[in-house]
């Protein structure tokens, strides 16, 4: 990373407006080859309308173009010098050298990663980050390619992210814990913070950060799905039965109060089990006619 001391800084750089230089730099060409024309034989008249037409010529040389949200970085044999971002065509001393950068927002999708989860879980993760140049000087002077430098960033972030999240939610008390799944918006907003951090020595800002792709790697992918598929189960289950339960009592409870059968305890046990038979099974109860009674 770069020292704090050496990092560039942009500055506005000091420009002329386009159009008053191209009139003045056509003018010159034009009138060193007429007042060439109107006396060939005298030599001072002769060097006078070249120097006249080469000096409209640098003027010329000394034009530039630019769009909105881009950016022209003026250096002076290597000397930074400043950025000019006012759009149109400009103009610079045709010495000083000029480096276009666009300050136009980007879309990266990084590629996917295979990292492991906080559990150590195998997992496929990729993200799609917004970003854009925010100083021109240190994102041309201070690193090698400022859009590798980018995506190096977002794949480091990534790893780093992974490592500090489980993929899901596993055994049961672990709920209040972040996962990746469960708290995609959580986990976005850290990446984010985290890559602001590590593209400010380029002098890039991030405007957003999401998680483009998240899934177990192939070779845990059937296993984790059956996990998962069990879990669902389960949980289901549970809330049948709860429900079950509820109505079991509410059932009894209506039943005694409003005195439709007296019910010993072996008669209540003898109902409860066969309404939550009815409630928690898989199919259709057949019902079975007893002819007896419960005693007999």
């Amino acid at each position: 990373m770069t020292n704090a001391h050496s990092r560039s800084t942009e500055r506005p750089a000091s420009t002329v407006n386009g159009i008053l230089m191209l009139l003045l730099g056509m003018a010159l060409l034009i009138a060193g080859p007429i007042s060439v024309a109107q006396d060939p034989d005298t030599a001072l008249r002769v060097v006078g309308g070249a120097v006249t037409a080469v000096v409209g010529l640098l003027l010329i040389c000394g034009l530039y173009s630019l769009q909105p949200n881009e950016g022209m970085a003026i250096m002076l044999f290597g000397a930074y010098r400043g950025t000019d971002r006012k759009t149109g065509l400009r103009w610079v001393l045709p010495w000083y050298s000029r480096k276009k950068i666009s300050l136009r927002v980007r879309n990266l999708t990084s590629d996917k990663l295979k990292v492991n989860d906080k559990r150590g879980n195998p997992i496929e993760i990729a993200a799609n980050v917004v970003w854009r140049v925010q100083d021109s000087a240190q994102a041309l002077f201070d690193v090698n390619d400022y859009e590798a430098f980018a995506a190096i960033q977002v794949d480091t972030a990534l790893r780093d992210i992974a490592s500090h999240y489980a993929y899901d939610h596993g055994e049961e008390g672990a709920d209040s814990e972040m996962t990746l799944r469960a708290d995609a918006e959580d986990v976005a907003a850290r990446l984010r913070d985290e890559l602001v951090g590590r593209v400010a020595a380029a002098g890039l800002a991030v405007d957003e950060a999401r998680l483009a792709h998240l899934a177990y790697a192939p070779e845990i992918a059937g296993v984790m799905l059956r996990r998962q598929q069990a879990e669902a189960i389960l949980s289901a289950r549970r809330l049948i039965v709860r429900g079950a339960v509820a109505m079991v009592e509410n059932a009894l409870a209506d039943l005694n109060e409003r005195g439709v059968v007296d019910l010993d305890e072996d008669r209540k046990a003898a109902m409860v089990s066969n309404l939550l038979v009815v409630l928690c099974a898989d199919r259709e109860a057949q019902p079975v006619i007893n002819t007896g009674t419960l005693y007999g």
